[in-house]
């Protein structure tokens, strides 16, 4: 897997929360750094961005226990194509299968199981592996608000949570978490874990329909195979990146990076709509153009930087990418 990273929902679901909750998601946005168009596109954010977000929200509500409080606030997810997945199931045990085949589409701090043992039936989060796991305590706690939510609305309110264990130590107080989910929370356990009467696996589902299920799994595994290609380009630009200034970027130093044979990931890159060479232009586009644009190194030394072996290579490549000179398009650029 590449980049970890939230869809964009995730983001506009967090904002409307603020809103609700009476903050001021454009403040804490600024101060986390995220950019406010990000809400307006349907770009995957970075999950590392989740820590910065969840600081800046606590420092600017004030609040030590802002997931918490914030999950109540969050809209039901609604139209998504989780949702169409799991409603047109036959019942919630289904469905709930189907959905976690797919978590990923919603977030990569999401790779929850159903366990089902010993007269106990629970969802997990899985352990986490370190201290610096992608999965906060915030983010935890608000997720939660917002499934629970979720689970009673295809129930029609007949699910009801037993037990919720999280696996950080530190936290809110416990009468706060009753409040709040309607169930007692231990803290401190080895993984976080949802328990619920396994009974309501079986509760049919108002709404299924075999073939708009069929549809709705069709159209599941297709973004699926488009967030894996993302991942597969990402790495590429990321390895093109660590070998750029060696002037070693080639098919066959990038494949070695990823640990692919050069066919196989001229192959997985062909299946992705894309070619090396795209990308590597692409790659060598952009990064000029934002050294052009916001520093003062060099012509040469920004050749060296893209990974041109002669200016003159460099030079025709930018006139074919922005009908241009590196020179021109750095003094319409700086001007402003």
């Amino acid at each position: 897997m590449g980049q970890l990273t939230d869809a964009s929902v995730v983001l506009r679901f967090g904002y409307q929360a603020m809103r609700r909750a009476g903050l001021s998601p454009e403040k804490i946005l600024t101060k986390a750094g995220v950019a406010l168009n990000q809400l307006e596109n349907n770009q995957r954010t970075p999950i590392s961005a989740q820590h910065a977000f969840w600081q800046a929200a606590a420092e600017v509500s004030q609040d030590p226990d802002i997931g918490l409080h914030l999950g109540e606030h969050l809209p039901l997810y609604r139209g998504q194509v989780i949702e169409h997945l799991f409603l047109s199931s036959e019942n919630f045990g289904d469905g709930l299968k189907r959905a976690l085949a797919y978590q990923r589409l919603i977030s990569d701090a999401f790779h929850a199981k159903l366990v089902i043992e010993e007269g106990r039936c629970y969802l997990s989060n899985g352990i986490q592996k370190n201290a610096n796991s992608v999965v906060n305590r915030q983010f935890s706690e608000c997720a939660v608000s917002g499934i629970l939510r979720f689970f009673k609305f295809l129930t029609e309110g007949a699910f009801q949570p037993i037990f919720i264990d999280f696996d950080f130590s530190q936290g809110a107080p416990i009468d706060e978490y009753l409040r709040v989910y309607e169930c007692p929370v231990s803290l401190g356990q080895k993984e976080t874990r949802l328990y619920f009467d396994a009974e309501i696996l079986n509760h049919p589902l108002w709404q299924a329909d075999p073939d708009l299920l069929q549809l709705h799994e069709q159209l599941a595994l297709e973004k699926l195979q488009e967030l894996e290609r993302y991942d597969l380009i990402g790495d590429v630009r990321r390895a093109i990146g660590a070998t750029l200034e060696q002037g070693e970027t080639t098919l066959e130093t990038v494949a070695l990076q990823l640990g692919l044979t050069p066919r196989r990931l001229r192959s997985q890159l062909s299946d992705a709509h894309t070619s090396f060479q795209h990308i590597l232009s692409d790659y060598r586009c952009r990064l000029a153009k934002k050294l052009l644009s916001n520093t003062h190194e060099s012509i040469e030394r920004i050749v060296y930087l893209t990974g041109f072996s002669e200016p003159s290579t460099f030079y025709r490549a930018f006139k074919r990418w922005t009908n241009q000179t590196p020179v021109e398009y750095r003094k319409r650029k700086q001007s402003r």
